[in-house]
């Protein structure tokens, strides 16, 4: 039995890292998605690095980057993990030396058995709402009921995360970890300190017994 872990994704500000920190988040995410509302740029993502406390991971979010932008991010940034969240293969994603976990994003018929064997080297898979036009969950939930009891790999829950539903989602999914970004936010981009420690609560509150 292990406890749930959490990320918090989609950091912009020193401070919000700080809050994220404090509150026992096991590691933030900083986006290299130029166009993503909360994008950083590598001289941000390695100023927001720095203050990151020891044992808390920072992961680096692409999606479908160029192996040259990739490279010049992981020489300013000291990235523990990557995410990807475009097309990117198993080879493409582990071609960097690092662990990484893809997106998946749970449209009709997302067949996550075969999402596993496609991705054989991956940490991990984080499931997301499926939106057509954005490489992203936008906030929004879908149907827990469609991930399966047992997968081969870890799940990170993701899409629609926010302190009101996140002890549902645990309790229903029994995933991994949990991921949120626009669920703890003031605005866009800008996280909520309040919000954070109330996610933290919720996570909390489901005790350990997440084994699926």
């Amino acid at each position: 039995m292990i406890r749930t872990r959490v990320k918090i994704c989609g950091i912009t500000r020193i401070e919000d890292a700080r809050s994220a920190v404090d509150s026992g988040t096991d590691a933030v995410g900083l986006v290299f998605y130029p166009d993503s509302p909360r994008y950083v740029s590598p001289e941000q993502g390695r100023r927001i690095a720095a203050e990151v406390a020891p044992f808390v991971s920072v992961v680096g979010l692409f999606v479908n980057a160029s192996p040259a932008s990739i490279r010049e991010v992981l020489d300013q940034v000291p990235l523990a993990l990557l995410q990807f969240h475009g097309q990117e293969s198993n080879a493409e994603c582990k071609r960097f030396g690092l662990p990484f976990i893809k997106s998946v994003a749970m449209k009709p018929g997302v067949d996550l058995p075969g999402q596993v064997q496609a991705y054989p080297d991956a940490a991990g898979l984080l499931l997301d709402a499926w939106q057509p036009l954005a490489h992203g969950g936008g906030g929004e939930p879908f149907d827990w009921d469609r991930v399966p009891r047992r997968l081969s790999l870890p799940v990170i829950l993701a899409g629609g995360l926010a302190p009101e539903n996140v002890a549902t989602a645990i309790r229903r999914v029994r995933p991994y970890a949990v991921d949120v970004s626009s669920g703890v936010e003031s605005s866009k981009g800008i996280k909520s300190a309040d919000r954070i420690s109330a996610f933290m609560k919720g996570v909390s509150a489901c005790g350990t017994d997440n084994s699926r």
